[in-house]
């Protein structure tokens, strides 16, 4: 098996500022630079990779819709919302908007 020596006299250039110290006293960051203990600066919190934390999705004991349920939708009447316009005039006149819809056991009915 191969000996390397002590180096206790030995220099070596430092991988940031060129600088020769002794070799005893070189570090390796984590970005694989050799530099002087004096230069050292240790990895920064926010270059660690954070786990990705999925939200959840699904409900764990859940009961099926009832089949035979009546839901109000909306309001019965007329439509008079000011903002609605053809071109840049308001709209004066109200005109009635009405929709009827079955689908299963689901009545919608909109005025």
């Amino acid at each position: 098996m191969a000996k390397f020596a002590s180096g206790k006299f030995a220099k070596r250039i430092s991988d940031r500022s060129g600088m020769a110290f002794p070799y005893n006293e070189m570090v390796k960051e984590w970005n694989g630079s050799i530099v002087h203990i004096s230069e050292f600066e240790p990895k920064h919190p926010q270059l660690e990779p954070v786990p990705i934390v999925t939200d959840p999705e699904a409900l764990e004991n859940a009961k099926p819709q009832i089949a035979n349920s009546t839901c109000f939708v909306g309001l019965i009447g007329v439509n008079t919302n000011i903002f609605s316009s053809v071109g840049m005039q308001p709209k004066t006149e109200a005109k009635e908007t009405r929709l009827q819809s079955n689908v299963g056991n689901v009545t919608v009915s909109a005025s």
